[in-house]
């Protein structure tokens, strides 16, 4: 019966969260994607691992993504874009990454839990995931689990926004999947 109860919360709490955040962003991200050079995405933490998710989407969906840390990743350059994603939008190393890529002459967009940060600052956009206010302690969701399962969620409803627009056949998207498996 315990695990009832707390699925159900886990699930009307990223309901929650994901009913308030902002219906054209899919669009907007959308648009900053196809504009990029390439996409590079960053995170720390399981945010990070939230961004690994998003690159591999968006690899599947034809675009041209690295994630930051990785040994292969290459130099940022002019026209790129720099997705930061970062509950707090106050990590330090992000901050780094934010600063160099803002210097470079990438975009930079904040995927955050606030609007405002350090981070946000910096950015070109901001994408807020739901609002600071829903993000208070939640039972059994300690941590930053409700930024990060909210934003994978809201993250592959985008990629399901790009496949669906842009009519891209899962057979070309099984195409580009990892077969050194």
């Amino acid at each position: 019966m315990w695990q009832e109860e707390n699925q159900r919360l886990v699930i009307e709490k990223l309901s929650e969260i994901l009913s308030a955040t902002d219906i054209t962003y899919a669009e907007k991200l959308t648009t900053l994607f196809d504009e990029a050079g390439r996409i590079f995405i960053s995170g720390a933490g399981r945010s990070k691992l939230v961004g690994n998710f998003l690159g591999m989407r968006l690899m599947h969906s034809g675009y041209d993504v690295a994630i930051v840390g990785e040994i292969v990743t290459p130099s940022v350059k002019e026209g790129d874009l720099l997705i930061v994603i970062s509950g707090s939008g106050e990590t330090e190393q992000l901050i780094a990454f934010t600063k160099k890529a803002k210097e470079i002459g990438a975009r930079v967009v904040l995927i955050s839990s606030r609007a405002e940060s350090t981070i946000g600052d910096l950015a070109d956009a901001v994408f807020q995931i739901g609002k600071q206010k829903l993000y208070q302690k939640v039972k059994g969701m300690p941590m930053g689990t409700v930024f990060e399962l909210s934003t994978l969620c809201f993250l592959e409803a985008l990629i399901s926004h790009i496949v669906w627009e842009k009519g891209i056949p899962e057979e070309k998207m099984r195409e580009r999947h990892a077969n050194l498996e």
